[in-house]
């Protein structure tokens, strides 16, 4: 087991979009400023697709990107060939920096690569029904508990509800790769 946790944040439209054309598919300012209270002070681990959809490094944290790409670089940010290699980074940072885990902020595939040793997940259910080319497949309760939930304050930037979920792998349950009794 990890002495770090590894956290998911991800918002997820009522049909499990997560986004369109290499975007976010909606306005959701309330949404942004929790995933900033989220993931400030520690490490954010995410795709070379969803970083450049961002454009820049986010301040307050230590940008990691996952590519094949050996020529991508970009200011403020290290860069992994693999998952593996990216979260082995983002524990020597956490350490580094005294952060209490480490977040991966997408895309599809580091989400789908993570998801079976994940500890947490923080999901945004956006309260639409969206079109969308990449999605989020829903959660396995046996595997995955709400542990709470909270309505986000809908302000004149956002233009749906969302309600925050914090979920937690049950005890005992292993990562996909491994058997179940």
């Amino acid at each position: 087991m990890n002495d770090l946790p590894i956290s998911l944040i991800v918002a997820v439209s009522e049909n499990g979009v997560i986004g369109r054309d290499g975007a976010l598919p909606w306005r959701l300012s309330s949404d942004l400023k929790t995933f900033r209270k989220l993931t400030m002070d520690k490490p954010i681990v995410m795709g070379r697709r969803t970083f450049q959809s961002i454009g820049k490094a986010l301040d307050g944290r230590d940008n990691i990107v996952v590519t094949r790409d050996p020529q991508f670089t970009a200011d403020g940010v290290s860069t992994c060939e693999t998952v593996t290699d990216a979260l082995t980074l983002a524990r020597i940072l956490a350490t580094t920096r005294g952060a209490d885990e480490i977040m991966v902020i997408g895309g599809v595939g580091v989400f789908d690569a993570t998801l079976p040793v994940a500890d947490r997940i923080y999901l945004t259910r956006v309260h639409a029904v969206v079109d969308g080319d990449r999605h989020f497949a829903p959660l396995d309760t046996a595997i995955w508990q709400e542990m709470s939930k909270e309505a986000l304050s809908q302000g004149p930037r956002d233009e749906f509800a969302s309600t925050l979920f914090i979920y937690e792998r049950r005890t005992g349950q292993a990562g996909e790769g491994e058997q179940h009794p």
